[in-house]
């Protein structure tokens, strides 16, 4: 069933037969027709969670002052204007709004048709609202984000049954840079406005929006380096200077790196940095110069905390005599560390890739992956097999639910794990 060209010949129609569909699945039915693959994902992960599917939950609001927090650190506020110049004319002509919201779900800025945004208040669809997956169901901001693809809801595809006179098409916006989830844009509007067209317009926005992201980044390394470039040729040995958030601007005296792990809460001074060792750090208009030194590193032993308690917030934790730091982890980072971690003896690449991926031919993608991870981790990470270093003790913290385990993993050896087989 295209149910995307089926209501956009007959909205009601397709309305109709998807109230059928959806009551089918709820009571244990067989439907005439199957959802589609990610509408059935997510209605899925919303019955084993446990979201209540008639009744319309609202979380508390953002309080104004953590609303307008939130919408000052974001990255997303670099492209509302290409958001806006991309979707607002035609939302507002085909009756729809605008809704950017950050990677949690809570909706931080909304714009578009007024007599929509009224409608929109009526079921809590407003700024500083809660709209991940888990908080209300199936819907244009949550489920992509999860899903992490653009994603197009209509009528009863939502899973609470007070959104089914909606229709709602989102797409993820990452960070250029890492990969990394900073929110979600979302053309939503009443059912009889829904076009199949729309997801691959929206789709496009969310790029073009991430490629200005790109532009932002190299334009300020290109202005650090110009920075850079007089400092480390007046210094000797090994330096870099890098971003705020770690990116290399400029190297000398050492192999190139893209990104060096950096602590929460940089300060000037002498600091132990997992990848360079002891190191003298000095601010720089954007960024920091990073000097190293030739004395050894401190003893002691490092206590590595793998966390994967936390919905999508996923992290790995150093501990150790120069104190400690966090790096957010991925989610192909966070199956791979969670993989050693189960086997402290090591794992092959082949071992890896049929942990992952159920195929132990593709260890071209597990080294590609172990290579990134060990620009964060490599004083810690030996390698063939690889596995966590014997000077550190690692810890995992893991959900109080085992099938909350990395839920959207694949790999066969995460399922396993979610039944409590650690083989």
């Amino acid at each position: 069933m295209d149910v995307t060209q089926l209501a956009a010949r007959d909205a009601v129609r397709a309305a109709r037969l998807l109230s059928d569909v959806r009551a089918a699945r709820l009571t244990g039915q067989r439907p005439r027709q199957a959802p589609r693959p990610v509408i059935k994902q997510s209605w899925d992960r919303m019955l084993r969670s446990g979201v209540d599917p008639d009744h319309d939950f609202r979380a508390g609001l953002l309080t104004h002052e953590e609303l307008e927090r939130r919408r000052g650190t974001s990255r997303l506020r670099h492209v509302l204007p290409v958001l806006r110049q991309g979707l607002l004319s035609v939302a507002d002509v085909a009756q729809h709004i605008m809704v950017v919201a950050d990677e949690d779900g809570r909706v931080l800025w909304r714009e578009g048709s007024s007599p929509v945004l009224r409608r929109a208040d009526s079921f809590g669809f407003e700024p500083g609202a809660d709209w991940a997956e888990d908080v209300v169901g199936t819907n244009g901001v949550g489920t992509p984000a999860v899903a992490r693809r653009p994603v197009q809801v209509f009528a009863s595809e939502h899973f609470v049954r007070s959104h089914a006179t909606w229709t709602c098409t989102g797409a993820p916006i990452t960070d250029p840079r890492d990969g990394r989830l900073i929110g979600v844009v979302d053309v939503s509007g009443p059912l009889e406005t829904m076009h199949p067209a729309t997801l691959a317009w929206v789709d496009s926005v969310a790029k073009l929006a991430e490629a200005r992201l790109r532009e932002r980044h190299q334009g300020s390394l290109e202005r650090l380096r110009a920075l850079a470039a007089p400092v480390l040729a007046r210094l000797g040995g090994r330096a870099l200077v890098v971003d705020r958030d770690g990116w290399t601007a400029a190297v000398t005296g050492m192999p190139y790196t893209n990104r060096v792990a950096l602590p929460k809460s940089l300060s000037p001074g002498r600091r132990w940095l997992p990848a360079l060792g002891l190191c003298t750090v000095e601010p720089l208009a954007g960024g920091w110069l990073i000097r190293g030194t030739a004395e050894p590193e401190p003893e002691g032993a490092t206590r590595i905390v793998l966390d994967l308690g936390r919905p999508r917030r996923w992290s790995v934790t150093v501990s150790g005599p120069a104190g400690s730091w966090t790096h957010e982890l991925s989610p192909r980072h966070a199956e791979l560390l969670y993989l050693l971690a189960l086997h402290p003896a090591g794992r092959s690449a082949a071992g890896l890739a049929e942990d992952v991926f159920g195929d132990p031919a593709r260890t071209v993608t597990v080294r590609a992956e172990m290579s990134r991870i060990r620009r964060y981790l490599g004083a810690f990470l030996d390698h063939r097999p690889y596995r966590f270093s014997e000077a550190t003790e690692v810890a995992v913290l893991l959900p109080d639910d085992p099938l909350d385990l990395l839920p959207n993993s694949t790999a066969p050896a995460v399922t396993r794990g979610r039944t409590g087989d650690t083989r």
